[in-house]
């Protein structure tokens, strides 16, 4: 299993690639620098694909998903739909976070995270955590997961504890994949079945 060294050399790898500050140091005798990344650039636009921003998100609004709140030790945390299981052997799952997110950063240096998993009727919950600049867990019940620490929010009926494995770049979007450390489940909490997000609402499932 992944240390926390390890973790949070996979956060500063992360951040190196962006041009985040970090403390490293020259490389010492018998190893080899890494050259440099290629530059990033932006994207121009008559090198888009010829879709409608409006018209791509109506589209795939009719993929209903699960919702979640991504959380990390500080604490930080956001709401996330975009996250799903990737791997068994090793268990990995993976989330998609904006380039532009405030609160990504801090997850990353944290080299650790832990998936809450939302039930139904938390919509309330997921709408607090997708604000930006507002104390996110004002009021949230929450305890350190068992092996990172990240916030583990009461009343869930899943949760995944994780740490960072790798960050690939997905165009406006960064593709997270974490390893999962321990993870665990609320049966209390789940007959209530999951929150579902389709077509900009919250909705329930009915069998």
């Amino acid at each position: 299993m992944m240390g926390h060294a390890g973790m949070a050399a996979t956060a500063v790898r992360y951040l190196r690639s962006v041009g985040a500050p970090t403390s490293a140091t020259a490389p010492g005798p018998g190893h080899t620098a890494v050259p440099p990344r290629p530059a990033l650039r932006a994207v121009r636009e008559d090198e888009r694909a010829p879709l409608d921003p409006a018209d791509f998100r109506a589209v795939l609004g009719h993929f209903a998903s699960g919702v979640t709140v991504v959380t990390a030790p500080g604490p930080a945390g956001f709401a996330c739909q975009s996250f799903a299981s990737l791997s068994l052997d090793p268990p990995l799952v993976t989330f998609m976070v904006a380039r532009t997110s405030t609160t990504w950063p801090r997850i990353a240096r944290a080299g650790v995270f832990c998936v809450n998993v939302l039930g139904a009727g938390q919509e309330a919950l997921c709408r607090g955590f997708a604000v930006s600049g507002a104390d996110k867990f004002a009021g949230v019940v929450h305890e350190p997961a068992p092996v990172t620490g990240s916030p583990r929010l009461a009343g869930v009926p899943a949760w995944i504890d994780c740490a960072i494995q790798a960050v690939h770049t997905g165009g406006d979007h960064l593709i997270v994949v974490g390893r999962v450390a321990a993870l665990g489940t609320d049966p209390e909490a789940a007959q209530a079945g999951p929150l579902l997000f389709h077509r900009g609402a919250f909705g329930r499932f009915s069998a």
